[in-house]
């Protein structure tokens, strides 16, 4: 299996560019990242290149969607603001030859609004797997729990399933986050069993990302089994990244105790 240290969440305790040299000293090929952009692109290409480290995973831009907004990608007066931020993904992603862009679909904030802002995303996510292409990059998006992102408007796995199919381009996939789903209640092992090994578009799983429940924390932080869910998943067909995206609960070095197995 692949595991790419999440420097958004990882490394805190130095900078971001220094947590590329933390993420290679713990044994690290890759990393992601969720918002690149607060730092200099030249800077992000030199860490990266002295560390020998892939970039598996960056996010396009959101606006306002960390801070409670709606985001970009589901917001029709927003078509505009939502290409300059693909654009701005592009130059990121091509430059660092990250592997996966993952677009995140927003929040509805009325219900009413919910299949109106759906329709939307699906053109923006069928836009932004266009262009990726471009550079011979995944888009991929993803579902989120609705206790820590309320409104989200794509919170399940059959949502997600539902939009492949409607949307059906060859370079979109599911970013599929064992924290979200299970936050949401959903049957984690069983679902990565049928997706993992399913050829449906509907299914394909681009990326995953992982984190304990209910806290986010490091594996065996709380509840999950993770011993079953990486044997699951070393055991299906699926060849992409896992990234770590948890909240460590004490220091990030001390929290990789789960990834001695699995260093190169």
């Amino acid at each position: 299996m692949k595991f790419c240290a999440n420097l958004s969440l990882l490394f805190t305790e130095v900078d971001l560019l220094k947590r590329f040299d933390a993420a290679r000293e713990e044994g690290f090929t890759a990393v992601e990242i969720q918002f690149p952009y607060e730092a200099e692109l030249s800077e992000l290409v030199n860490a990266q290149q002295a560390n020998e480290l892939s970039i598996a995973l960056i996010n396009v831009p959101t606006d306002d969607l960390m801070s409670g907004g709606e985001g970009l990608a589901c917001v029709k007066n927003k078509r505009d603001k939502f290409k300059q931020a693909v654009d701005q993904c592009l130059a990121y992603a091509e430059a660092l030859q990250v592997d996966c862009v993952n677009i995140l679909p927003g929040r509805s904030l009325e219900e009413k609004n919910r299949q109106y802002y759906r329709d939307t995303l699906m053109e923006n996510l069928d836009y932004a797997a266009d262009q990726l292409a471009s550079i011979n990059v995944l888009a991929t998006f993803e579902a989120i729990n609705t206790e820590d992102m309320p409104g989200f408007l794509i919170h399940s796995t059959q949502q997600m399933r539902d939009l492949l199919a409607d949307i059906n381009h060859r370079n979109l996939a599911m970013q599929y986050d064992i924290y979200h789903m299970a936050k949401m209640n959903e049957p984690v092992a069983e679902q990565l069993q049928q997706l993992l090994h399913s050829d449906k578009i509907c299914d394909r799983i681009g990326h995953l990302q992982f984190a304990d429940t209910p806290q986010r924390g490091e594996p065996a932080s709380g509840e999950l089994d993770f011993n079953a869910l990486f044997s699951l998943i070393e055991q299906s067909p699926y060849q992409g990244w896992l990234g770590a995206e948890y909240k460590p609960t004490q220091s990030t070095a001390a929290s990789l105790q789960w990834f001695s197995p699995y260093k190169d």
